[in-house]
């Protein structure tokens, strides 16, 4: 190696180690399947066919077992990532000594025969701009969590890789000897790649390629012409709605929590977690972001999907949900490295066991469009109200007990003044679908019980710091108790304006970030802030007409994306970098609602939400 050239590796190492951990890849996806694209070209994370299936490249959690499929420069090269305006369509240029190429990677969809076309197919096109670069296509898929490393078979003009679940294909117009043999080539043209699950890809490769991408191209930002956003952070707003339509399993209408499992919300923490999963929490809030942004399909099918839970489970609810509404989510183990050696890996979450009970609530929430909104309930019908009775004769079941509480503590049941705000604020909700049913009884239990939860929540207050702490046992402090603020039971100012100082005072941090609680559980102390908690301080001081901290604070937080405008879940506050599963939808929602609040009292609206 050449001085010169010893001297440009130390100082792009030097320069990377200086950096702050941010995840350098982009996501793309079609509400079938995602994919994790990273700034070298590699499809990093790659679950097929659904969400909650095995990784098909998984080298984000394992770089020798998680297979991989990486287009890059052979030679040195820079790179940067976009993407195409208005669109989940990823983008990736590179420029190296010997040329310039991009490339181009998204999931086709677009509406077809009155249907969304949305295969499991991943299309990647090398696009040449300048030069003859040298380039290199390796392609190895692996199954059962890298258990499984794919055969393969020349076709004609495809790879297939066999011994997977089913039949994967790469049909490509680039030399199969090279993909094979892993050798480089001289790019002189564009190439194109197609890499199907089950059925292959049977139309000319140009043609359909540069077709699928038109249209998917028109697709979003078709769909982004029809989302209602701020005059203010457009942007920002824009990428979080793309970001959180991708989370949606179309076919049930279900909203995972995140595409990854695993990435741990600090380095050592053991705190690594499956997020592929739906949690009955996160869709009172999910459904406000969609309706907000004036996306009532996407919140009828994610409100139907609850429903459907419902009625299927009745009285057992669980806190967490598999995409097709499955309850068992067995926890286990894996024998795999980790995301930058961090263990354990996990597949599965043990959550499901466990008893929250403020999903009675959530649910009454979550379905409350389906009653009230005449955007949605025109165009269906609502579930029979005997189903909001039966919830609310279930919240009266366990206004007692204690539970593991929104943070899903593992040895440990208290009555927390969070599960008792959903018990409040779901009583509240049925209030206003009773009236509009004209069903008295409905109205009276709801009533009486709004009141019977104000009453437990008020027994979790501390007078000695004017604020209420996490249960009526232990008077520590948690970032939940913002959303007494947010959610409209704490409205007197004064009094929420006391209770938001000592939540600050405790809980906020450099950057503004907030810890969801200081106090150690069940895996000792946390070190990382969980972002979500940044959002409802945020929301919570612009409930209270601090409108320029607000806004201070909101943009603090906005800044804790990656290069692309994607949020992690945690943000450690040492150096702001990004930890946890990636891109976490509860991030992502909390921007969304937190703008449109921020928006509408600085008379700068575009939304359109729900207070009541």
């Amino acid at each position: 190696m050449l001085l010169e050239e010893i001297y440009l590796v130390l100082f792009y190492t030097l320069i990377m180690s200086s950096k702050k951990h941010t995840y350098p890849f982009g996501i793309i996806g079609n509400c079938s399947f995602m994919s994790y694209i990273s700034e070298n070209g590699d499809v990093v994370w790659q679950c097929w066919p659904k969400f909650d299936s095995s990784f098909i490249f998984g080298s984000l959690l394992d770089d020798e077992n998680g297979g991989y499929f990486q287009i890059s420069p052979e030679k040195k090269y820079q790179s940067h990532q976009y993407y195409l305006p208005n669109t989940n369509i990823l983008v990736t240029h590179f420029i190296s000594s010997d040329g310039e190429f991009k490339l181009i990677d998204f999931a086709p969809r677009f509406l077809n025969y009155e249907r969304h076309h949305k295969p499991i197919s991943l299309f990647r096109k090398i696009e040449l701009i300048s030069g003859t670069p040298l380039i290199k296509i390796r392609c190895q898929p692996v199954g059962k969590y890298g258990e499984v490393k794919a055969q393969k078979s020349f076709g004609s003009n495809s790879i297939n890789y066999l011994g997977l679940d089913k039949q994967v294909r790469l049909t490509t117009n680039a030399s199969l000897t090279h993909i094979v043999d892993e050798n480089s080539f001289t790019l002189t043209e564009d190439k194109y790649c197609v890499l199907t699950w089950g059925s292959p890809l049977e139309a000319p490769l140009q043609q359909t390629f540069e077709d699928f991408l038109r249209r998917t191209t028109e697709y979003w930002q078709n769909w982004i012409k029809t989302t209602n956003i701020p005059q203010i952070y457009q942007k920002e707003v824009i990428r979080s709605a793309l970001l959180l339509k991708l989370h949606q399993y179309e076919d049930t209408g279900a909203i995972i929590a995140s595409g990854t499992t695993s990435l741990p919300e600090h380095p050592g923490s053991g705190r690594n977690w499956d997020y592929r999963y739906c949690w009955i929490r996160d869709s009172y809030f999910t459904l406000n972001a969609l309706i907000a942004l004036g996306h009532f399909n996407e919140a009828e099918k994610y409100a139907h999907w609850i429903q459907d839970i419902v009625v299927k489970n009745n009285s057992n609810l669980q806190p967490v949900y598999t995409i097709s509404g499955e309850s068992e989510i067995k926890e286990k183990i894996l024998p795999l490295k980790g995301y930058k050696n961090n263990t354990p890996v996990r597949i599965g979450n043990l959550a499901y066991i466990q008893k929250q009970y403020d999903v009675y609530g959530q649910m009454i929430l979550s379905l409350e469009p389906l009653y009230t909104d005449l955007r949605v309930n025109q165009t269906t019908n609502p579930p029979g109200i005997g189903l909001v009775d039966n919830l609310l004769t279930q919240i009266e079941a366990v206004m007692q007990l204690p539970d593991a509480g929104i943070w899903e503590f593992r040895g440990i049941k208290q009555k927390h003044a969070e599960s008792y705000l959903f018990h409040w604020a779901g009583a509240k909700a049925a209030i206003k679908i009773a009236k509009l049913n004209n069903d008295k009884d409905l109205e009276q239990k709801a009533k009486r019980l709004s009141l019977l939860a104000a009453e437990e929540i008020e027994k979790c207050y501390d007078e000695s710091r004017s604020v209420y702490g996490m249960s009526q046992e232990n008077k520590n402090l948690n970032a939940s108790e913002f959303l007494l603020v947010t959610m409209k039971y704490l409205t007197q100012k004064e009094k929420a304006s006391k209770h938001i100082s000592a939540l600050e005072a405790e809980l906020r941090t450099d950057g503004d970030l907030i810890y969801r609680y200081l106090a150690q559980d069940d895996f000792g102390t946390t070190e990382s802030t969980f972002l979500i908690c940044g959002f409802w301080y945020a929301e919570s001081l612009i409930e209270i007409d601090e409108l320029e901290k607000a806004k201070k604070v909101f943009e603090s937080l906005i800044k804790k994306s990656n290069k692309l405008g994607i949020f992690s879940e945690d943000i450690c506050p040492k150096d702001f970098s990004q930890w946890g599963n990636f891109a976490q939808t509860y991030s992502h929602v909390g921007l969304i609602i937190t703008a449109q609040k921020l928006a509408r009292k600085l008379n700068m609206p575009g939304f359109l939400i729900n207070d009541d």
